[in-house]
Parts: C-alpha cells; sequence; structure tokens
C-alpha cells in the first residue's frame, strides 16, 4: 500500500500544474488507500489540462480520486513563455494558439518589456494571454 507521501510524489506534476494554472486546491490527502485531490479551475480548458496530465502520469490513476470543479470567478493566470534561441512571436502564437498571425496578441500582452513584435530576446519572460 502506497503512502500518501508517496502518491504526492508520483502525482508531483499534476499538482505542479494545478498550482500553476490557478487551480484551488482543497484537499490533497488520502482517502480509501487513493490520493484525493480535490480543487477548482478557473475554467474547462484548465481543468481538462489538469486531468491530461494525470493520464500522462498514469492511464489508469486508480490510485488517485480527482475531484476538479470550474468556478469561473477564479482568476485564469497568464501561462509564460521563456523565450529560447530561434523564438518568435509567430512560432509562440503557432505554438499556443494554432495560428502563427495571432503574434499580435503575445505583443500586446507584453509591451510593458517589447517595443517591437520582431524584437524579443533570448531569456525574456513573456505572457501568453488565454
Amino acid at each position: 500500500m502506497p503512502t500518501v507521501d508517496e502518491l504526492k510524489k508520483k502525482y508531483q506534476a499534476v499538482i505542479d500544474l494545478a498550482k500553476d494554472r490557478g487551480v484551488v486546491l482543497k484537499n490533497v490527502h488520502l482517502e480509501n488507500d487513493k490520493l484525493l485531490i480535490r480543487g477548482a479551475a478557473p475554467n474547462q480548458a484548465i481543468k481538462d489540462a489538469v486531468w491530461d496530465k494525470i493520464k500522462a502520469v498514469d492511464a489508469k490513476y486508480a490510485d488517485l480520486t480527482a475531484d476538479i470543479s470550474v468556478d469561473s470567478s477564479l482568476p485564469v493566470p497568464a501561462k509564460i513563455h521563456e523565450v529560447v534561441s530561434g523564438d518568435t512571436l509567430s512560432k509562440m502564437a503557432k505554438k499556443y494558439y494554432g495560428d502563427a498571425n495571432k503574434y499580435m496578441k503575445i505583443f500586446d500582452a507584453n509591451k510593458d518589456q517589447l517595443k517591437d513584435p520582431n524584437k524579443i530576446q533570448v531569456g525574456q519572460k513573456l505572457k501568453i494571454p488565454e
């Protein structure tokens, strides 16, 4: 029988993703020999991302009970992208939105640090709005 610490370690990537994406975790404890993760996500897409991560950790998740609801009053945190060599706003838009032409959405969200959409620097941390 795994301990709560062993299960938390196994599902740490799920817990970290949930926290990063603004999921408010109400419970993370052992219940009926399973790890119980209960919380509220800001939207359905974030809830789905948490479930995708759960399935990536363990497709059967027989040792986990996840109860994630949607609470649209919760704020959606912006994703952060750290610029690497070869990045462009168009490449980031393609990655995050599936459309390279949406690069101005990223530029507009980062006008505090960008003056020109064609001039980004390696190491910059850019907000990627929903």
